[in-house]
């Protein structure tokens, strides 16, 4: 099932290209808002899923063209990304130390929304394909061998990065947690659709020129893995997002005027635009284009505030 919001916070179910409104069938659920209906579907799913799928099968769909998306997840409680979690094409001799980071709920946008280049002097800005998953039940101290029955569906992410802000090793909460740095969507796909997360082709497109293109089979430390990991430090609720981390080789500086485009296999194509109001250039150079040229480091900021002097 595909879940998301439209329009209003509408809640939908993707049938085909249309969208059917079962925001009736879920009025029950306990909620002040829409991210407390989602939480609160993806704790009782086991009691909606067939009333939902009897909306479906009788509802009367509007094209998903002619509506508004919104992010399916508005504001999740945690949302935990995992940090160096490939193996980049077997570049890496051995998996990086697993490692984590929060994002937070307000960095959140969905499908056709903006991310928003803050007026920071960061080196550059990039966006990391990920597939993300979303916690179905309470996951606390969970083992590896009992993680995938806390999984309740999959979903695209990009996670936003102002890398290179000062003073140097002050990373993580600066760089990852600015507002809008979290796109996802435009679905929420629940687990029974995708056969094996671990073989997921992930595209991302810059201005319709592809740049990132992975397979979630190099990821380093598997998803069972990481959610042993994340839940004995603390807590997972029904509806948290766990990004599962990203192949670098593709990245490459967002910038103004950017049309962002990420495709997984069954998950959708999730579309964002970039909006720098300072206008900032960098080449469209990826880090792998850069390694090849034996290039050190990502690359430079050609003009604009921040941009370094000339020599």
């Amino acid at each position: 099932m595909k879940i998301l919001f439209f329009d209003d916070f509408k809640l939908g179910v993707l049938k085909g290209d249309t969208v059917i409104d079962v925001t009736q069938t879920v009025q029950g659920i306990p909620h002040t808002g829409p991210h407390d209906l989602i939480n609160g579907l993806i704790a009782r799913f086991a009691d909606y899923k067939r009333p939902l799928e009897e909306a479906v099968n009788r509802g009367q769909g509007v094209p998903v063209a002619r509506v508004r998306i919104r992010p399916p997840l508005p504001k999740p409680y945690n949302i935990v990304a995992m940090a160096v979690n490939y193996m980049e094409d077997g570049t890496r001799a051995e998996p990086a130390p697993i490692n984590a980071f929060h994002k937070s709920p307000n960095a959140v946008i969905g499908d056709g929304d903006t991310m928003v280049l803050p007026d920071v002097p960061a080196t550059i800005f990039e966006g990391e394909a990920e597939v993300a998953l979303v916690i179905g039940k309470r996951a606390s101290h969970v083992s590896a061998a009992q993680a995938m029955d806390h999984v309740f569906g999959y979903v695209n992410f990009i996670d936003g990065s102002a890398r290179g802000l000062p003073p140097s090793g002050n990373t993580f909460y600066q760089t990852k947690s600015r507002d809008t740095f979290a796109p996802m969507g435009p679905w929420l796909v629940t687990a029974d659709e995708v056969r094996d997360p671990h073989r997921l082709q992930v595209r991302l497109w810059v201005n319709e020129t592809l740049k990132q293109n992975f397979n979630t089979s190099d990821m380093a430390h598997k998803i069972p893995r990481c959610i042993e990991w994340v839940s004995s430090i603390h807590t997972l609720e029904p509806g948290d997002v766990l990004a599962t981390g990203t192949n670098h080789r593709g990245l490459s500086a967002f910038q103004h005027g950017d049309l962002i485009e990420l495709e997984t296999e069954g998950l959708g194509r999730l579309r964002v635009h970039v909006r720098d109001d300072l206008k900032r250039t960098w080449a469209r150079e990826t880090r792998l284009e850069r390694q090849e040229k034996k290039l050190e480091g990502t690359t430079p900021q050609l003009t604009g505030k921040y941009a370094p002097a000339p020599r």
